[in-house]
Order: C-alpha cells, then sequence, then structure tokens
C-alpha cells in the first residue's frame, strides 16, 4: 500500500519538528516535505504533489488561506487540512469557501490528528467539534427571518444535516446518512 505523502506548512519549527515526529511513527504516512511560509507552499506543491498539506494559517510572506486559494485554484483535488490556533470566523469561512478537507486547533490530541489525516485523505471531510458550532451558528444567523441571507424556513433535510454536523459527523458520513452527495451536505452548510 502507498503511503500518503504530507508536505508540512507551518511557519513555527518547533511546532513542525513535532508534527513530523508524529507523523513519522506511522507506517502509512511520510513527511515529503516542510516549508516555513504559504510562497514556498505553493511552489513545493507542484514540485512535490503531495496527497495531503497539513497548512497553518498566520504565516509570513502570504497567509495559509491565500495559499490555499491558490493551490486548490491550480490543483482542485488536492486535499487541505487546516491546523491551526485559530478559530476566527472570517478564516474558517474564507477556507470553507475555498473547499478545504479538513479545520482542526492545535489543541487537537495527536491520536485524533492522526485519525483525521487518515480521514481525509479516504475523502472524508473532518471539522473540529468547536469548529462545527460554530459553522452551525453562522448558518443559523444567515438563516433568521430578516437576515439577509435568509431563504425560507429550513427544509427536513436542513435540519438533519445541521443536527449531524453539530455531532460532529463529517460530511462524507452525513452524506452516506442522510443520503445525499458531500457537495451536497457542503452547500447546506454553507448558506
Amino acid at each position: 500500500m502507498a503511503k500518503i505523502k504530507i508536505l508540512l506548512v507551518e511557519d513555527h519549527v518547533l511546532v513542525r519538528e513535532g508534527i513530523r515526529a508524529l507523523i513519522q511513527r506511522e507506517s502509512d504516512m511520510e513527511v515529503v516535505g516542510e516549508v516555513g511560509d504559504g510562497i514556498q507552499a505553493v511552489q513545493m506543491m507542484g514540485k512535490l504533489r503531495p496527497d495531503l498539506i497539513i497548512m497553518d494559517i498566520v504565516m509570513p510572506k502570504l497567509d495559509g488561506v491565500e495559499a490555499t486559494k491558490q493551490i486548490k485554484g491550480k490543483y482542485p483535488d488536492t486535499a487541505i487540512l487546516i491546523l491551526t490556533a485559530y478559530d476566527d470566523d472570517r478564516y474558517i469561512f474564507d477556507l470553507l469557501d475555498a473547499n478545504i478537507s479538513g479545520y482542526l486547533l492545535k489543541t487537537v490530541r495527536a491520536q485524533d490528528l492522526i485519525t483525521n489525516i487518515r480521514a481525509v485523505c479516504s475523502g472524508k471531510q473532518v471539522l473540529q467539534p468547536s469548529i462545527a458550532r460554530k459553522v452551525i451558528e453562522g448558518y443559523y444567523k444567515a438563516t433568521k427571518p430578516g437576515s439577509l441571507g435568509m431563504t425560507g424556513p429550513l427544509t427536513k433535510k436542513e435540519m438533519d444535516v445541521l443536527r449531524l454536523a453539530a455531532r460532529g459527523i463529517t460530511n462524507k458520513e452525513i452524506a452516506d446518512e442522510l443520503n445525499l452527495k458531500v457537495q451536497t451536505v457542503r452547500s447546506r452548510l454553507k448558506k
């Protein structure tokens, strides 16, 4: 079985070394490159063609949001897992719009990071539960009567999607459980 090839994009060397050491313990994963800013990430993506990029957000030269947008523009099928200390709404929603595969905070446990790497590489989307709550709250605010995002009352399917997302279930698992396409689930969570 081929190993999951990972590019680490993190400006703090100690954090990057820790993530690399964690990944190197796994027989099905390998770090194929490490960079400290978004410009290098875009350049290395073209050279290394990793299966997954683990991306920080706040970095010098080019931040993770813009680097993600550039990479997804050239390589739309590339899996990008955000691993950051920031849970600001502006980052979360900008990155969801860029079609990331997951968003985790650096408070995540080591084994949960490894589990989520495997989940993302098998086609699932992952959100740390606190991030999923923010997405759902943003959705509810946008659909309140009188808000600019209001398109009418939520349908039963939309409510089902929200209930499952609130439990931290991945978009793929939601799609499977509700017999929907993953893109439909993403769309309903972005409204």
